[in-house]
């Protein structure tokens, strides 16, 4: 007969791979959603060209034209709010006025290890890509109050807030597969599908972890996309920490 603990690790093993499969099919999911709102998206526009006369095409100029500048002024707005960078929150009363109107705001609450420099990694390279989205780190450990009227309990946690109320959190690594070497667009995704920030996929070449890329990966094709098809790639263990150490 084969030793009980040997029959334990075994099923903790298959338990393991059955979570890493779990997880894998939930990313994938996430992408053929966005992918089939694009497709849907695109067959609206080519229906409409179809049918348009010369007026319609003028006047899509002109609404264009006003939606570039519209989108320069915003540009403007994000940039003076404090968009564009990972922001250093000092203290509880600065998170306060940091999040003051904000409409997409993610807040990484952080201790002084491992996991969370990753997240900082990750959160510095989209905070430069989407600044529609106000991206901020407060250190946990020096903000008792908050944390506990948040309920943060694992480090990483990132606090994801719109018109001043925090509508959910992302904790840990567990929606990245529970490993700290997983790559950007899976958090991309993640915030994206939880309306933190606007992406509908086509930049995922570039990547705060330079390892991501060499891991085993899952390609997902485009196949009915009308600009051309392509691939959209998903990567396939430090670990999280609570507050004891």
């Amino acid at each position: 007969d084969r030793p009980i603990a040997t029959e334990e690790r075994d099923g903790d093993t298959r338990v393991g791979i059955m979570q890493d499969a779990m997880m894998q099919q939930m990313m994938e999911q996430q992408v053929m959603g966005m992918a089939q709102q694009m497709e849907d998206a695109l067959d609206d526009e080519l229906h409409k060209m179809n049918n348009m006369s010369t007026d319609d095409l003028e006047d899509i100029r002109r609404k264009r034209l006003e939606a570039m500048k519209a989108g320069q002024t915003r540009r403007k707005e994000w940039l003076a709010k404090g968009h564009g960078e990972l922001r250093n929150i000092a203290d509880e009363k600065e998170f306060f006025a940091e999040m003051k109107g904000e409409d997409k705001m993610v807040v990484h609450f952080y201790r002084n290890n491992w996991p969370c420099k990753v997240m900082d990694m990750h959160l510095d390279l989209l905070s430069k890509k989407h600044l529609e989205t106000k991206f901020a780190r407060i250190d946990a450990e020096k903000s008792p109050f908050l944390t506990e009227r948040l309920k943060i309990w694992m480090l990483p946690t990132l606090a994801l807030i719109s018109k001043e109320k925090v509508l959910d959190y992302v904790v840990g690594f567990d929606d990245f597969g529970g490993t700290d070497d997983f790559p950007t667009e899976h958090l991309r995704c993640c915030l994206a599908a939880k309306n933190m920030l606007t992406y509908e996929g086509g930049d995922e070449g570039s990547d705060a972890n330079p390892r991501a890329q060499k891991k085993s990966t899952v390609v997902i094709e485009k196949r009915n996309l009308r600009k051309g098809g392509g691939t959209l790639v998903l990567g396939s263990e430090d670990e999280t920490s609570d507050f004891s150490d």
